[in-house]
């Protein structure tokens, strides 16, 4: 499948208007529209031309934030999508989910290959598919089970069947390769798109990399010709400071192994280990609190500054659906505080995970972390079914075999990327203040939350309310925090309800196999 992009909406002359928010800063007759600076003859075209060169050069950048681009893509690989698109904060996507659509077998990227490797790559890609409809046929009873002992008023129910099939598929896309393809709507501020432009050389998934930012760049200068004055050259690969390491040295047999090795001898028995966490943090955020409210601590004692602050019986913004917390000054002072985890969790998860984008993670390449050994995690609905964990088991085997095959018949380590499973193991360290993770405990504490994501977070939850007790008290799913808040109904969800009452559990309690 070839990518498709298209540029759907850019803001109303977003070039003209980068100048004239740029002259609005100094302009002693308030603000210059960007008509103004638009219109008239060739010398004010210059003059406009020379600031917009000037402020870029410069690096005064925030005026090209001001300019939206929004892009419709088709048939992006699930690699790139991870390893460049979402791989930073300054975005937004709807992606078609694989959690809730059936993916068809079609539907992959296949790079620019040799004859021999590209018949390979398909063979593999057609037996991945096989394999995902068939570990969700041996996954369909055990999950029907499941879900009618949660929902069994459904069992007559014809949606019912569709719930179940939805469910089994969930946890058999851990066998589907990254060269499965999505599509989307990404939205981008120009300056992002700048960036993206002057970083389009990759290691991971380069050709495809470079041709979907070549289009969206074709793209811009097709509705915005202006800006083509601005635009700079990609930095060569062999120049960035990642390529130029591995250019400069000859690496070592087991590398990667040992790496795992290390990083999982260090995790012990979490999936996601606390390794930092700020010292002094409870009475830190108090004095905050008592800072935004001008108060000394003989009017605010510590936990009651606590509670004015996280206890949403006490701050019922947290029982809003829309995140208001970095405007509440009750909330801010949870900036002050931050927490760094160290976590091994699936690709699949992952890709889900990483659309929290204020809790950033130094991910890698999977380039550095790949050694063609299996490398995988297995789904908690798979593990607890002998005979779909020894399918899964000889999927997982016959995919490296498969990597191996492809290698062998002239495909490149890069390219074999794109056969890599969901399943593949990654290894980072992440970071978040207390605010950001408190929303995202909040999403993923939720049983409708994908299944290992809500078990790390679970782990993570457990760690901080060690650590932290009056801070992590309040780490809530949604019900849990409106129940407090005495909002109704106690969960958002409506038709979605997840069928257990989770406000009614302590988090040590939580337990889902679905």
């Amino acid at each position: 499948m070839t990518a498709k992009v298209r540029l759907v909406d850019l803001s109303r002359q977003s070039y003209n208007f980068m100048v004239a928010a740029a002259r609005t800063c100094y302009s002693s007759r308030g603000i210059v529209s960007p008509e103004q600076v638009g219109t008239g003859d060739e010398a004010r075209r210059e003059r406009r031309d020379r600031l917009a060169s000037s402020i870029y050069r410069a690096g005064h950048h925030t005026t090209l934030q001001h300019g939206q681009a929004r892009f419709a893509l088709e048939g992006v690989s699930r690699l790139f999508l991870w390893s460049f698109l979402h791989g930073h904060p300054f975005y937004n996507s709807e992606q078609v989910s694989q959690r809730y659509v059936p993916v068809r077998a079609e539907s992959y990227h296949l790079p620019e290959l040799p004859e021999r490797a590209a018949a390979v790559f398909r063979e593999e890609m057609a037996r991945a598919s096989e394999a995902y409809w068939h570990l969700a046929k041996l996954l369909e009873p055990r999950t029907r089970e499941l879900y009618l002992a949660i929902f069994p008023g459904r069992a007559k129910q014809k949606h019912a069947g569709d719930d179940v099939g939805k469910r089994a598929l969930e946890a058999a896309r851990y066998v589907l390769p990254l060269a499965t393809t999505a599509h989307l709507y990404h939205t981008v501020s120009v300056l992002t798109l700048f960036r993206y432009l002057r970083l389009a050389e990759q290691r991971d998934a380069p050709a495809e990399t470079r041709q979907i930012l070549a289009a969206m760049r074709d793209e811009l200068l097709r509705a915005e010709p202006d800006y083509a004055c601005l635009l700079e050259e990609a930095i060569p690969l062999d120049e960035s400071p990642e390529a130029a390491f591995h250019a400069g040295r000859e690496a070592l047999a087991g590398e990667a192994s040992r790496f795992r090795e290390d990083f999982d001898r260090g995790l012990g028995k979490w999936r996601s280990l606390l390794v930092s966490a700020t010292d002094g943090a409870e009475p830190l955020v108090a004095d905050a609190v008592r800072e935004a409210m001008g108060l000394p601590t003989s009017s605010l004692p510590d936990d009651e500054a606590l509670a004015l602050s996280l206890d949403p019986g006490r701050n019922r913004l947290w029982g809003e659906t829309l995140n208001l917390s970095t405007l509440d000054r009750l909330a801010r002072p949870l900036h002050h505080v931050h927490y760094v985890f160290r976590r091994r969790l699936s690709h699949s998860a992952d890709s889900q995970d990483q659309r929290h984008r204020m809790t950033p993670a130094s991910r890698p390449s999977l380039l550095s972390q790949e050694d063609g050994e299996p490398d995988y995690i297995v789904p908690a609905l798979v593990a607890e079914q002998p005979e779909a964990a020894r399918f899964f088991q000889v999927t997982m085997e016959r995919c490296w075999e498969g990597i191996a095959r492809f290698r062998r018949a002239g495909g490149s380590a890069t390219d074999a990327l794109y056969l890599l499973p969901n399943a593949k193991c990654v290894r980072y360290t992440e970071s978040a203040d207390l605010l950001h993770y408190r929303h995202k405990a909040a999403m993923r504490l939720c049983y409708n939350a994908q299944e290992e994501i809500w078990r790390l977070t679970r782990e993570e939850t457990l760690q901080i309310r060690e650590r932290h007790p009056q801070l992590g008290r309040y780490l809530l799913p949604p019900c849990g925090a409106r129940h407090l808040a005495e909002t109704r109904p106690t969960c958002p969800e409506g038709d979605r309800y997840c069928g257990v009452p989770v406000w009614k559990l302590a988090v040590e309690d939580y337990e889902r196999t679905l």
